[in-house]
């Protein structure tokens, strides 16, 4: 199978390690992994900004790329650039017939990394090994748009040495919503807030996401506040060049 890499830029640019993890868990499983050249943000900050057409500018670019060569899937590391491209290609290309064919052709076989696990491969057991209790926050886009919650989950069931736990509210949005942490910010580091409360009351001492935005942002406010926490990406913990973490 061929798949094509969609790196979010905040991964490019903020948590690089994040994408070669996705790399080595791929071509792990027989995968044969390629990165489309040019690739740069998917629009999302301007469709959520308002900025229509701006949006439809960098969804444009994200078609050309993509459309240049021929691939099976493809695998994005993040639950709402997957929904920006699958989701709201067509909404704002809905009044343009032939960008509306790019774009449920290319949409319609973006999967974010671990549904394509699960559901397109198949699988939900790496051999992977991670010493700790851990809490899985799945972001917004993923459980609402996506519907993509327990399939992560039950990977993480299956990673010797780690203990999934359940945590308070789970359900609820970390606070980081892309522009709105910018337009919000009080309000943003609330919701942050709150979930770290719950974090402490679980006893977790791992933190995993799908979402790297989300992780950006809970982070950085762990960090802030003086905690401990490993903060990790699903497929840094089932990197097999990770080994063993204690």
């Amino acid at each position: 199978m061929r798949v094509a890499l969609f790196i979010p830029c905040y991964v490019d640019l903020v948590s690089p390690e994040v994408g070669v993890s996705v790399v080595r868990v791929l071509r792990s499983q027989g995968v044969e992994v390629f990165y489309p050249e040019g690739q740069t943000c998917c629009g999302q900050p301007a469709f959520n900004s308002g900025f229509f057409e701006e949006a439809r500018g960098a969804a444009r670019h994200f078609l050309d790329v993509f459309g240049r060569e021929r691939f099976d899937y493809v695998v994005c590391p993040s639950g709402s650039c997957t929904t920006m491209v699958s989701h709201y290609y067509p909404f704002l290309f809905r009044e343009l017939p032939e960008e509306l064919e790019r774009a449920e052709g290319i949409g319609g076989r973006v999967r974010e990394f671990s549904d394509f696990l699960a559901n397109v491969l198949g699988t939900e057991e790496f051999g992977a090994r991670f010493e700790g209790r851990a809490v899985f926050h799945c972001g917004c886009h993923q459980r609402r748009e996506l519907g993509v919650l327990e399939e992560p989950q039950r990977i993480l069931r299956n990673v010797e040495g780690l203990e999934l736990v359940g945590w308070e509210n789970e359900e609820l949005c970390c606070g980081f919503g892309g522009t709105f942490s910018v337009k919000m910010p009080e309000v943003s580091v609330a919701m942050a807030d709150e979930k770290i409360r719950a974090l402490e009351k679980s006893g977790a001492d791992t933190l995993v996401s799908c979402d790297p935005s989300c992780l950006l942002h809970l982070k950085g406010r762990l960090d802030r506040t003086g905690h401990g926490t490993r903060v990790l990406h699903l497929a840094q913990v089932l990197d097999p060049r990770r080994g063993r973490v204690g």
